[in-house]
């Protein structure tokens, strides 16, 4: 299970303005609250007011996430710059000990050795191969969401679009672009929305 950070976070002043400028520039109150929040810190990490249209999720199935994550699902990451940006939460990354081979990048085996850490019910998150998504849909795996928002003008779009094709429960985007950054950033958005009190 994966460490949970639970003390308070602090927003810096600075983060504040920005959200107060990105406000004024685009009306984010037509979104949902868990999609409100993915579509604003993902335009914020980018400074990209065009990932409004540009994502593809749905409320429902960002609350089951939020559910998950908060509850300890694992997490796991294509690459360590994916990781670096998720800084409330350990995740698994087995890009080191991947290897190629015919037909096998090392993003791709390193998706197969993470699976074998975590199994099903993990959140999955992809900012960088397009090959690491590729892979992950030939898994099986039951993850409670892919964030796949790998960047690139070769398989990016089209692994994308396998993505939404498949009926997994995910994040993802219909453009070429994306990366490390919007992916960590969609994850954080989850992590820093306040879980619902229980009512007595």
């Amino acid at each position: 299970m994966s460490q949970v950070f639970p003390e308070p976070r602090v927003v810096h002043p600075i983060e504040q303005e920005s959200f107060r400028r990105l406000r004024a520039r685009l009306d984010t109150s037509r979104f949902p609250p868990l999609t409100r929040a993915v579509v604003e810190r993902v335009v914020h990490s980018a400074a990209d007011l065009d990932y409004a249209s540009d994502l593809v999720t749905d409320e429902s199935t960002l609350a089951a996430a939020h559910t998950a994550l908060h509850a300890g699902a694992p997490v796991v990451v294509d690459v360590e710059m994916v990781a670096a940006g998720i800084t409330r939460r350990d995740t698994v990354c087995r890009l080191r000990d991947a290897r190629s081979g015919p037909g096998l990048t090392r993003s791709a085996h390193a998706v197969r050795l993470a699976y074998k850490d975590v199994g099903p019910g993990a959140l999955w998150v992809i900012g960088c191969a397009p090959t690491a998504l590729e892979e992950l849909l030939t898994l099986h795996a039951d993850p409670a969401l892919v964030i796949g928002l790998p960047v690139g003008f070769v398989g990016a779009a089209e692994s994308k679009a396998a993505l939404r094709e498949s009926g997994l429960p995910a994040v993802s985007n219909v453009s070429e672009k994306g990366g490390s950054a919007v992916a960590a950033a969609a994850l954080n958005a989850l992590l820093y929305h306040p879980v619902p009190k229980e009512k007595p």
